[in-house]
């Protein structure tokens, strides 16, 4: 009687154990520019911990396709802290170069901007006093060094080359075949595409006759469209899979991160000083909704299900979590450590990751 009493026990138990394993959501990471990492249960949508990355400022975040490593570019040391997310601990930190920002993981390899002759904090905004002397200052600046991707290997642990890009070099991206990177350099206003095998660059799409300070880039779940948003446009771009401008489709103000979702049917942009994540039909792009957000809101990722949107509200003090059905803000998760970047595993679309292979 005892046995069998132990057997049903153990029965239910493991049971309820792969029911809770089956049912997990997973965990969503979210970079702080005030210092570390914040990692929220999905299942509870509350912080489970917080992880000491080891250096200051950290921004762009990504994680390797098994989940096992986070990297985390940390501006004011020029580094990328690599860290092992069964401890969340850094395991190593690779120098990259100066003011790292964005981070992207392809395959083992992990690649990194940074902007050697930045000089930190928003540019002034254009036909301003200070966007005329910024412009005559790099006229006859021909010592300026332009931006670079740093090519980390993860298996080595070091970085390994770099590629040249443009002046302040923003978001990155990889076309669907993993030939071609894509990079949007904001301070000359340009998309450039490169080899990912040589780092030769290939083409160069000139974004001022369209809208300012391309920053966000994102290439469809199929591969054959491409879009990068023009901050100081107020728009974002739409190019075919040749690179070819198809149209512009107008924003709220200061567009940033973009991202499809999963079937491509929709697409998503955060519209920083609109203080909206807008919805976009991805066929006809024609808007869906404006989801009131808050301040500062850049960057964002959808859940492993799809079933909600992180959205990470520098300024508010918050993370917000939208439902993707009713298009609404439904709770906001407190961080007052000014979140920057969101991603999260089992992973998801979003402005900073793809969930396609």
């Amino acid at each position: 009687m005892k046995l069998s009493s132990l057997l049903i026990a153990t029965a239910v138990s493991m049971t309820l154990a792969v029911q809770a394993h089956a049912t997990d959501r997973g965990k969503a990471y979210v970079s702080n520019q005030k210092g570390g990492v914040t990692v929220i249960d999905l299942n509870t949508y509350t912080a489970a911990a917080d992880i000491d990355v080891q250096g200051d400022e950290p921004r762009g975040i990504a994680i390797t396709e098994d989940g096992k490593l986070l990297v985390v570019a940390t501006r004011e040391n020029g580094s990328v802290s690599i860290i092992d997310t069964a401890t969340n601990q850094v395991i190593n930190q690779v120098k990259v170069g100066q003011n790292p920002e964005f981070v992207r993981i392809k395959g083992h390899y992990a690649f990194v901007s940074y902007e050697p002759s930045a000089k930190g904090g928003p540019p002034p905004a254009p036909g301003s006093a200070e966007a005329l002397a910024a412009s005559k200052e790099e006229a006859e600046d021909d010592d300026k060094e332009p931006a670079r991707i740093g090519i980390i290997d993860l298996k080595l642990g070091k970085k390994i080359r770099e590629i040249t890009g443009g002046p302040e070099t923003e978001g990155i991206e990889f076309s669907k075949d993993g030939k071609q990177l894509i990079v949007t350099n904001e301070a000359d206003n340009t998309v450039t595409v490169h080899s990912m095998k040589t780092g030769k660059l290939l083409k160069t799409i000139k974004t001022h006759e369209y809208g300012d300070r391309p920053r966000g880039i994102k290439v469809s779940p199929d591969g054959k469209t491409y879009l990068a948003t023009l901050e100081y446009g107020n728009k974002f771009l739409v190019m075919d899979k040749k690179f070819k401008v198809l149209r512009t489709v107008d924003t709220g103000a200061t567009p940033y991160g973009i991202a499809y979702d999963r079937k491509g049917e929709r697409i998503y942009v955060a519209a920083n000083k609109a203080k909206t994540l807008e919805v976009y039909n991805a066929k006809s792009y024609e808007k869906i909704k404006d989801i009131p957000t808050g301040n500062r809101c850049w960057h964002f990722t959808f859940t492993p299900d799809d079933k909600e949107i992180l959205l990470a509200c520098g300024k508010s003090d918050a993370v917000m979590v939208i439902d993707t059905d009713k298009l609404e803000v439904t709770q906001q998760i407190e961080n007052k450590k000014l979140p920057w970047g969101v991603v999260t595993y089992p992973k998801s679309m979003g402005s900073l990751d793809t969930a396609i292979k």
